[in-house]
């Protein structure tokens, strides 16, 4: 829960090791007017930034964390509806005219962010007409996403929505080890658990991947890519289009052969 984050300092300027693409892709003086309303926190896997229908307190610019949005259904069951790493922000709702979302916000690869209170946030998006446009983009970016994703759980196997989830967790993580359960899993992408082993247990017989108590390490990213479906391809060219992503390749760990 939020009570488990730990806050540090606000800092001064964003280490080069710990990047988030959209506060690095602003001009230098809207950087440092950003920077003194940043505070650096620790996310823990597993912690809930906000369940649906919170009045959202924060933005949070992720730099090595992944944080998941989950539509959660009436019964429990649930499934993912987008990602959002070191090339985004979670709190879109609070620029685009509300104040909460349908959605549950979940850390899925524990890690770092920024956060920035809702209060200051809106001053500044207010003042600056390049932030406006660069988070703007950045909807247009995660749009792609969520459909790509509602269209990939509605025609393609859940082999190949593996591959998709895989890659997109891989491209937001500065390397290719990921601490994740199959039954978290399971749960981003809404089906069985059994269902995840099977998939899974087929890439790592492939030697695609290894996998042992919740260590997920990608030993074969090109051969990943090739297993699956066009989806992620779509995400991925879509986001480095619209994005100041200043290296193709710097969202993308190397391939492993």
């Amino acid at each position: 829960m939020l009570d488990s984050i730990g806050t540090h300092p606000r800092m001064g300027a964003v280490p080069s090791s710990e990047k988030n693409f959209l506060i690095t892709g602003l001009p230098a003086d809207v950087q440092q007017r950003l920077l003194p309303n940043l505070e650096r926190v620790h996310l823990p896997l597993g912690t809930v930034l906000y369940e649906s229908g919170d009045t959202l307190r924060y933005v949070y610019f992720p730099t090595d964390c992944i944080i998941s949005l989950l539509y959660v259904m009436i019964d429990g069951a649930s499934a993912e509806i987008s990602v959002v790493g070191n090339e985004g922000i979670l709190g879109t709702s609070l620029f685009l005219g509300g104040e909460s979302t349908s959605s549950r916000a979940i850390v899925q690869s524990a890690g770092y962010a920024y956060r920035m209170d809702a209060h200051h946030f809106k001053t500044e998006f207010s003042r600056h007409s390049e932030m406006l446009l660069l988070l703007l983009r950045y909807t247009q970016a995660l749009i792609t996403q969520m459909s790509q994703t509602a269209a990939c759980n509605r025609h393609h196997s859940i082999d190949q929505q593996l591959c998709r989830w895989l890659l997109l967790s891989l491209d937001r993580l500065p390397n290719s080890n990921l601490v994740m359960t199959q039954e978290l899993i399971a749960n981003m992408l809404g089906v069985r658990r059994e269902s995840v082993t099977e998939a899974a247990g087929k890439l790592q017989k492939l030697g695609i991947i290894s996998y042992h108590r919740g260590h997920i390490n990608v030993l074969d990213r090109a051969r990943l890519e090739q297993l699956c479906c066009e989806c992620y391809a779509v995400v991925k060219k879509e986001t480095e289009r619209l994005l100041p992503i200043d290296d193709v390749n710097a969202m993308t760990s190397p391939s492993q052969s």
